[in-house]
C-alpha cells in the first residue's frame, strides 16, 4: 500500500491546502494529514477542532486519515510505515526551507520529500493571511472550504 503524510499547522484549512491534499489522494492509497502540535503556540482553533474540519472537507476523497502529531515528523512517519512526505510549493521561498527540511528528513529517515507545485489559484494563500483578512472583516468565502468558512466566521464572531 502507497502512503505519504500531508504536515502542516492547517489553522485553519484552506482552499490551498485542499488542492495538495486531493492531488496525494489520487497518487497515493492513503494519505495521512498530520496536525502538528505545537505548545509554543496559540492557534485560533484548537488541534481537534483542526482535525474535525479536515476530516469533513477531505471525506469525499475517501483515502484520507488525519491524526495530529508533535514531535518529528520523521518518527511520525517511523511509527506508521509512510515512506514519503508531500508539501505544496507556492513559491521560491519556500523551495528554499522545504529543501533543507526534506534533505534533514531524508538523512534522518530515509523518507522521501514529493514538492507539489501549488495549483496559482492559490499561490499567495495560507492560513496566516487567511485569518488576518478575516479578523478584519474582509471575504475570504472564496478561500475556504464552506464549512470552514463557517467556524471562522462563527470563531471571530461575524455573521
Amino acid at each position: 500500500m502507497r502512503r505519504a503524510v500531508c504536515p502542516g499547522s492547517f489553522d485553519p484549512i484552506t482552499n490551498g491546502h485542499l488542492d495538495i491534499i486531493g492531488r496525494a489522494s489520487k497518487l497515493y492509497d492513503v494519505v495521512h494529514v498530520a496536525v502538528m502540535i505545537n505548545q509554543s503556540k496559540k492557534g485560533l482553533f484548537t488541534v481537534d477542532e483542526r482535525m474535525e474540519l479536515i476530516r469533513e472537507v477531505t471525506a469525499d476523497f475517501g483515502n484520507v486519515e488525519v491524526e495530529s502529531f508533535h514531535g518529528l515528523l520523521v518518527d511520525f512517519c517511523k511509527q506508521r510505515d509512510i515512506p514519503a512526505i508531500v508539501k505544496g510549493l507556492r513559491a521560491v521561498s519556500d523551495f528554499d526551507y522545504e529543501l533543507q527540511m526534506a534533505q534533514m528528513n531524508n538523512g534522518l529517515s530515509g523518507v522521501e520529500t514529493l514538492f507539489v507545485p501549488t495549483n496559482p489559484t492559490y499561490s499567495f494563500l495560507s492560513s496566516s493571511l487567511v485569518k488576518e483578512v478575516a479578523t478584519w472583516g474582509g471575504d475570504v468565502s472564496h478561500l475556504l472550504p464552506p464549512p470552514v468558512q463557517a467556524a471562522l466566521a462563527e470563531r471571530l464572531g461575524q455573521k
